[in-house]
């Protein structure tokens, strides 16, 4: 099959982050640190060893540390990690701003995960690219992103990253996918049903995190503003249907090995920074006695 390599990717990262408050009144909620590493650039190193080049980051009006942190470093944290003699966290630092071509985008329009996509039409153009979001992520291996791009390259098709349903509530929390099963965890997509609790859930795979898009979704996105009720809400999923609708094959897609992380209320964001904290060889000893000591 004959489809156009994926090298573009989109983040979007405009929300105000209110649950976060009155730390997020100068800090975007995508910078906050898992441990030392803002949840954003974790986003980003996942993309780009998925062989993403170009990353357009679609921002608000109080995301310029975004920016900053992508940009080259000051020359004066430079001469202060060299004279202090941490030359390997130097080099760490500096590799940041090569991690991908970034481009940033100021969000105009309506709230809802459509608006993002539609920002940036102009720098997408004819190519597939993925969406996905600065606040959740799956941790796989191999990474979500690479295994939703070889789905791509054997169907050709837009893919939408699922999980697993883990409880019973989360039938009422998440996006249900619907379709004909054509294997294991991958469904040709009929629809999505919004919440429809555990009853009336047509499967037990949930739409989470992110989209691997072909360029056609354009098209249904202007068409779906056209018909969207004044003052409401733009979301992608009409734009989906309306795709699925005219035969345009849309695959929901389970992550193989994946863990799935919500950093975007207080006591998911907790509980990730404890995972990525046991995961440190320099601090997991010392912090896991530390857990223990509390809870004894």
């Amino acid at each position: 099959m004959n489809t156009k390599p994926v090298r573009k990717a989109v983040i979007a990262a405009a929300g105000f982050g209110t649950r976060f408050l009155p730390q997020t009144k100068a800090l975007p909620k995508e910078m906050l640190p898992l441990v030392d590493k803002p949840i954003i650039q974790y986003i980003v190193e996942e993309l780009v060893d998925a062989g993403i080049e170009d990353i357009v980051i679609v921002t608000g009006y109080h995301k310029r540390s975004i920016e900053d942190h992508f940009d080259h470093m000051s020359a004066d944290l430079r001469a202060n990690l060299k004279n202090a003699g941490k030359l390997e966290l130097l080099e760490d630092t500096k590799k940041i701003s090569g991690l991908a071509n970034f481009a940033y985008v100021r969000q105009k329009g309506p709230y809802g995960s459509a608006t993002p996509v539609m920002n940036v039409e102009h720098l997408i153009g004819d190519e597939p690219f993925i969406y996905t979001y600065a606040d959740d992520f799956i941790v796989a291996s191999p990474s979500r992103f690479s295994q939703m791009i070889d789905v791509y390259k054997e169907h050709g098709s837009s893919v939408l990253t699922c999980i697993t349903v883990q409880n019973d509530a989360d039938y009422s929390r998440y996006g249900i996918v619907a379709g004909e099963e054509l294997s294991p965890g991958l469904l040709q997509m009929s629809h999505i049903i919004e919440k429809p609790g555990k009853e009336a859930a047509p499967s037990n795979l949930a739409s989470v995190s992110g989209y691997l898009l072909t360029p056609d979704i354009f098209k249904y996105l202007h068409d779906a503003e056209k018909v969207r009720p004044p003052e409401t809400e733009f979301y992608l999923q009409p734009a989906l249907q309306m795709m699925i609708e005219d035969g345009l094959g849309i695959l929901a897609y389970q992550v193989k090995n994946g863990h799935y992380y919500d950093t975007g209320n207080k006591l998911e964001y907790l509980k990730t920074v404890v995972d990525f904290a046991l995961k440190r060889d320099d601090i997991r000893d010392e912090f896991k006695a530390y857990l223990r000591s509390i809870v004894d």
